[in-house]
């Protein structure tokens, strides 16, 4: 079976590294806010462009923190997409706002800027952007949107990593990026983890204050925080990954090339490609196709060896503890849409030039 992620197909040099990360830390007898904590937040940020990274527990916390960093909360509300993991949206309502959800565009499943118009209200405070898939959109016109309505830009990173448009990196266009680390992601630890980027180092020390119960120092809590952070072993597992991505990224990218040069549309309709002259802007943390027969294309995929997974088959407005939320009043037709369509193929780095040629084959193999 062909995977959609395959963590043993990575190379014994990566494994090496990873446990000479594993072993420093050991040695060390520092498990919690170290030094190798301290090295990824930097590695991570600079890499990022931006001067400030706050290690975290997971993804979910870092929008969160995030969210309460910027005093966005009880009364307050952020629009963003039903189209995304529900992290998103538990983190809107963790910090005490309100979701508000508007449809997407139906070429790429990015948010779309009309429908988010529609959303606005006077409580509405900032327009919280999810990368989809691994895709930086047009982030000037998010930027000038937000500008002309006095709202915060907010980026979940959480698929994105390495993502740029004209050479600036996704998580450095808003107020901030959430970065998630999970084992699937394109940079992945081996277990929970995420980290927050930041231009402001006063946010960012708010930032560590909250991650670590809104203690400002050992055992002076100025706030109420919550307990998020990264432990030093996985940070050190992510700087034994971190000069792979590269090479990573340029794989999912050349696997994404060949899918779109070769499989055919007559039953099944490919997302739009990154704009002209933006090559970097898509990663392939997942290259998604949409079939109307999507069951049936699914069972044929599993049949020839394929594994595929739906990114996400219930938008966050139809799971029952969103159904109140508000949302676009012109409805929510595109998302809706999407998500009984949407199929993601094996996009991991790990995939042989044979095993691309199985999936596409297969696909082909439906649609003729």
């Amino acid at each position: 079976m062909i995977l959609m992620n395959d963590f043993r197909a990575e190379s014994a040099e990566v494994q090496a590294a990873m446990l000479q990360g594993v072993q420093r830390v050991l040695s060390s007898g520092w498990y919690v806010l170290g030094e190798e904590g301290r090295r990824f937040e930097q590695a991570w940020a600079a890499r990022c462009g931006m001067a400030e990274g706050v290690g975290v527990g997971n993804g979910l916390d870092a929008l969160e923190i995030g969210l309460r960093v910027l005093g966005i909360g009880p009364g307050d509300e952020v629009i963003t997409t039903p189209m995304t993991a529900f992290a998103t949206v538990l983190a809107v309502q963790r910090a005490g706002a309100i979701p508000v959800l508007a449809d997407i565009d139906p070429r790429t499943g990015l948010l779309d800027p009309v429908s988010v118009k529609r959303c606005l209200s006077p409580r509405t405070r900032a327009v919280l952007l999810v990368h989809l898939y691994g895709q930086l959109h047009a982030p000037g016109e998010w930027q000038a949107l937000c500008r002309t309505q006095g709202l915060y830009l907010l980026e979940d990173c959480a698929q994105s990593h390495l993502a740029r448009w004209d050479g600036q990196s996704a998580g450095s266009f808003g107020e901030f990026g959430a970065y998630s680390f999970y084992p699937t992601k394109n940079l992945g630890a081996a277990g929970d983890a995420g980290m927050l980027v930041l231009h402001d180092p006063q946010m960012a020390e708010r930032a560590r204050c909250l991650r670590n119960y809104g203690q400002s120092e050992r055992y002076h809590h100025p706030e109420l925080g919550m307990n998020s952070r990264l432990d030093e072993m996985q940070a050190a597992l992510l700087l034994a990954r971190l000069p792979f991505l590269a090479h990573w990224t340029a794989r999912r990218q050349a696997i994404a090339a060949r899918y779109r040069a070769e499989l055919q549309q007559s039953a099944v309709r490919l997302l739009a490609a990154p704009a002209q002259g933006q090559s970097e802007s898509h990663v392939y943390h997942l290259f998604v196709i949409a079939c109307a027969q999507r069951a049936t294309l699914q069972a044929h995929l599993t049949a020839a060896g394929v594994q595929t997974l739906c990114h996400y088959p219930v938008p966050v407005h139809q799971q029952p503890p969103a159904t109140d939320w508000p949302r676009d009043p012109a409805g929510l037709l595109h998302a809706e849409r999407h998500a009984a369509q949407c199929l993601s193929l094996p996009c991991h780095p790990g995939l042989s030039d044979g095993e691309v040629e199985r999936v596409i084959a297969a696909v082909n193999a439906f649609c003729g």
